[in-house]
């Protein structure tokens, strides 16, 4: 930037993107300052090296303020647990699943667990066939990521969206779906 450039010669582009020609850096800091701007270097590698007039201040604020943009509309995909045991109950397995799909509808992961206590881990397949049917009952929400392997005395598998950037997309056509037939009705 500015008297940091040491190239013999470079090729100068003015604020508005027009090229000024071959010249040497003093005579473009020349023009520079002039314009009240700064000089600089956007392609070093190129022969002979390429520089810009630019306002420096208002490019690096431009630069952070799209950089701060860019981290409000990126997405964090959190994982959610669903733990179970493998002796759970038709209707606790049923909240277990309303709750999975409203995770994966919220765009997170969802790590079901199924937790063996004391001798139950002999039966590593009961736990599997429960992990098996969340699966099946969350495949139009969600693609399995890690098949079900045993850690420990848990056994865990992960499920993620099957769209990424959800972010409860599946509810609104849900609901703008239902609207038009209560207009209808009424």
């Amino acid at each position: 930037m500015n008297e940091e450039i040491r190239a013999k010669e470079i090729r100068l582009i003015d604020e508005n993107g027009e090229q000024l020609g071959i010249m040497s850096p003093r005579d473009a800091l020349r023009i520079a300052y002039e314009r009240n701007l700064d000089l600089v270097e956007v392609a070093a590698a190129a022969k002979p090296p390429v520089c810009r007039l630019i306002d420096y201040g208002k490019y690096k604020y431009e630069q952070a303020k799209r950089e701060r943009d860019a981290r409000k509309k990126q997405r964090v995909m959190d994982i959610k647990e669903v733990r179970m045991t493998p002796n759970i109950e038709g209707h606790d397995f049923a909240v277990k699943v309303r709750s999975a799909q409203r995770f994966l509808r919220e765009g997170d992961k969802v790590k079901a667990s199924v937790r063996f206590r004391g001798r139950e881990i002999v039966h590593a397949d009961i736990g599997r066939a429960l992990l098996e049917d969340l699966a099946s009952e969350l495949g139009d929400l969600a693609v399995v990521e890690k098949a079900p392997s045993v850690e420990g005395k848990t056994m865990i598998m992960i499920l993620s969206p099957k769209q990424s950037g959800r972010s409860e997309k599946p509810l609104r056509p849900a609901m703008g779906q239902a609207e038009p037939e209560a207009q209808g009705q009424g």
